[in-house]
């Protein structure tokens, strides 16, 4: 009996390494508008989203910035990362949290940049996952020059585009 239960301990414990390494991750590396790298996400998935924790530098110092999920999977610098495409958003909602018919799900809230012009954040997601039905695997993570209002339609009054990451 005794045996069975160490047996059994032993089994567990190799076991739990295993599913902590099952969860889906992935990365995505920022670059700015002069075309050089600016900070990294990782990305890890939940059973009901995506935390996305992020360092970015070369931000407006001492000011809340858009960000959000973008459809395609380019980062194009040299036209300000329209090749992103717009906001992810597979159920065509509107734009905002405070929209009547929104959220979507490339919609997340502001993000505040410090003194140094470093963002710092970690952003729950639970509108999408990274494979599969509302997977954003290949897409973008985009942080725009201005706060969203979270209402105005299409991006929310988010100015332009500064940083833009494709999610591998």
């Amino acid at each position: 009996m005794k045996r069975i239960m160490i047996a059994t301990i032993l089994a567990l414990a190799t076991a739990m390494p295993a599913a902590a390494q099952s969860q889906s991750t992935a990365t995505a590396d920022f670059v700015g508008l002069d075309g050089k790298q600016a900070g990294r996400a990782t990305l890890t998935e939940g059973k009901k989203g995506v935390l996305i924790e992020m360092e970015v530098s070369g931000m407006p110092a001492n000011r809340w910035v858009a960000f959000h999920i973008h459809e395609n999977s380019s980062c194009d610098h040299t036209h300000g990362f329209e090749s992103a495409g717009g906001h992810f958003n597979p159920t065509k909602a509107e734009h905002g949290f405070l929209a009547a018919k929104g959220p979507h799900a490339g919609d997340m809230p502001n993000q505040y940049v410090d003194q140094d012009g470093k963002l710092r954040a970690q952003v729950f997601n639970g509108m999408v996952s990274l494979n599969g039905k509302n997977g954003i695997r290949g897409r973008t993570l985009m942080i725009h020059a201005e706060s969203d209002d979270y209402r105005s339609q299409p991006v929310g009054g988010a100015g332009k585009r500064l940083a833009c990451a494709v999610i591998r």
